[in-house]
Parts: C-alpha cells; structure tokens; sequence
C-alpha cells in the first residue's frame, strides 16, 4: 500500500543556463521530486539530468507568450503539491532574482503547504562573468547595479535613471525589445563612448555577445534577436571583453573608408 505524501513546494535556482552550472543541492532536489514545473529559460541539457519517472510541466513565459498566467502558475503549484506531494518550481537563474518567487511562496503558504528554497547562480553575474567581463574592478567599477528596464506598465525604472547618473556597472535584465530606447536613456548622463555589451544564451552553446558603445550601438542592434531573452551590461568594464577594442577599431577603420 502506498503512503500518502505530504504536500510540499521546493523553488530552484537552475542557475544560468549551462547544465553544469545548476548546484548539487538543487540537483538532489530535483530528484527527489514528484513533480517538476519548469519555465521557458530550463534547458532540454538540464532536464535530461532528471530522473525520467518524474512527471514535468512546462510553465514558460517568454516575449509576450506565455502558456500560463502568474495566477495559474500559483494554482498549478498547489493543486500538484496535494495530489503528488512535492513540487519542484524550477525557475532559471536564481527564484528571487526577478523571479516573482515571493508571489508564489504567499500564495502557497496561504494553503498551509511548506516551501522551501534552492538558490542559483543568477545570470546576472554568470554571463558577463563567462564572456571575461567583470561586475568590478578596482579603479573602474567600485559597484553592480541588477535592475529590470521597465516597470509593469512600460515605462521605465526610475531606477535605469539613477544608475545611469552614477558610475557603477549597469546590469539590465528583460530589456532586450527597449535596447535602443535604453540607449537613448543612459546617453542622457553618460559619454558616448561609454562600452556596452548584449549577451544571448549566456553560458550555453549558443552564446553570443556584441560589444559596442552607446554610440555605436547601431552598428551591433540588427544583430540581436529581440525575441529572444538577454543581458545589457553598461559601463567600463566591458572593454575588458577581449575583442572590444578589435571591434571598435574596426568600426573606425569601416567609417574611415
């Protein structure tokens, strides 16, 4: 006769994006699991390292598309952790980096089921860091600042303004399809040749990285593919990327011709 399993929730850091790059504590988590819920950014590499027998639900949200709202996500988790027990919610980067993870833990709770928390390795750091360049850097960058480019109803942060003002590292996440308007923003209070890099698919095989300045960023934009997630990284470091002077002095030489 089979024991009934007590209802319980795990939220995990996938880390990200590399299989590799996930910790072994949230590994063991996902294995111990009765049921998986991941989201858009899980790689098929990582869910190939879960046992086959445990059931996955894809709960994705990407540019505009998802296959479930924030609400059915939050019922999804509940209803799955009574009848199977325990649920991992696994969530790329880190769960409490824009990942709305206390929405979830709130209305979880609610229904009197634990939750627990694994966390990963945010892209935030991991994919500057995979592409040479650093957060900071003594008498460069004495500060990293993590922010999202919009608020809920599309305008921008006042935050991208402050950061911009300042001298620290500015590392934008879910601004990909506001690139150029970024741009025209942090132009406002910063030069122009200040270096600016997009990366794609960081830490995994397709992996691209554009490294321009503010301005010539344009020369870098048809590139991008706005359907598809990234990180902008503005501020000196970047020229630490190793082909970011190759590709400036390129353009001179293109626009010198």
């Amino acid at each position: 006769m089979e024991l009934e399993k007590t209802a319980k929730v795990s939220l995990v850091g996938a880390g990200p994006g590399a299989k590799d790059l996930i910790t072994i504590r949230a590994m063991k988590v996902l294995n111990q699991a009765d049921i998986v819920l991941y989201d858009a950014l899980i790689s098929d590499e990582l869910l190939s390292e879960i046992r086959t027998d445990i059931p996955r639900v894809f709960t994705g949200k990407r540019c505009g598309e998802h296959s479930h709202t924030q609400d059915e996500i939050n019922e999804l988790i509940v209803r799955y952790a009574f009848e199977y027990g325990h649920v991992v919610r696994l969530k790329g980067g880190d769960p409490f980096v824009f990942g709305r993870a206390n929405e979830e833990i709130e209305y979880v709770e609610s229904f009197g089921i634990p939750v627990s928390v694994v966390p990963g390795i945010t892209s935030a750091i991991a994919a500057p860091s995979s592409q040479g360049i650093p957060m900071t850097k003594r008498g460069v960058s004495s500060s990293f600042w993590v922010m999202t480019a919009t608020k809920r109803d599309g305008s921008f942060s006042q935050d991208l303004q402050f950061a911009a003002k300042s001298s620290t590292t500015m590392v934008i996440l879910m601004g990909i399809r506001k690139l150029k308007e970024i741009v025209e923003e942090v132009s406002k209070y910063r030069g122009l040749m200040t270096p600016i890099a997009v990366i794609q698919n960081g830490t995994t095989t397709h992996e691209k990285c554009y490294v321009a300045t503010l301005d010539s960023l344009n020369t870098i934009s048809g590139e991008v593919d706005i359907t598809q997630p990234g990180i902008i990284i503005i501020g000196d470091v970047v020229a630490d990327h190793p082909s970011f002077f190759e590709e400036e002095v390129l353009r001179i030489l293109h626009h010198a011709i």
